[in-house]
């Protein structure tokens, strides 16, 4: 399994962290072992950028996710096909304020929003109130469990 994280801002990242990070989802969920992911830190004005161009919203936002070859977990017997599972874009400075809000640590944040964006990479999503159930339960779930195995 391949997970490249780039930070390309100069906010302080455990880059070892966030490959584990992405390891442990990508195993928990069974994609396949050669898959490959990306996981990239970058500034408010890049991501303003690429949230204007891709999604036609103003401004800068936490996280977005840029998915592949359309990669899915696998079933328990077998895992997922091999590819490029996508890329993660995270801001943390839009990540920092959201942390502050929230009251909790701008690494739990980016945690959570590192383990959100792979979960959109393999196809969960929130448009309807079950899919957001089940998605942030288990992206809760991948957190909790990653951090309990640090």
């Amino acid at each position: 399994m391949s997970v490249e994280v780039l930070n390309e801002t100069s906010a302080k990242l455990d880059e070892l962290e966030f490959a584990g990070l992405g390891r442990f989802v990508l195993d928990s969920l069974n994609v396949h072992p050669q898959a490959e992911l990306v996981i990239s830190f970058v500034s408010a004005e890049a991501m303003a950028e690429l949230h204007e161009r891709f999604l036609d919203e103003p401004g800068p936002t936490d996280v977005m996710s840029f998915p592949m070859d359309e990669l899915r977990p696998g079933g328990d017997e077998r895992p997922g096909e091999p590819g490029i599972l996508g890329d993660v874009v995270i801001c943390p400075q839009v990540a920092a304020q959201q942390a502050r809000e929230m009251g909790h640590s701008l690494e739990d944040e980016l945690l959570v929003l590192a383990t959100h964006g792979i979960l959109h990479l393999l196809g969960f999503d929130h448009a309807d109130p079950a899919e957001r159930e089940a998605m942030f339960g288990l992206q809760r779930k991948l957190v909790l469990a990653f951090i309990a195995s640090r």
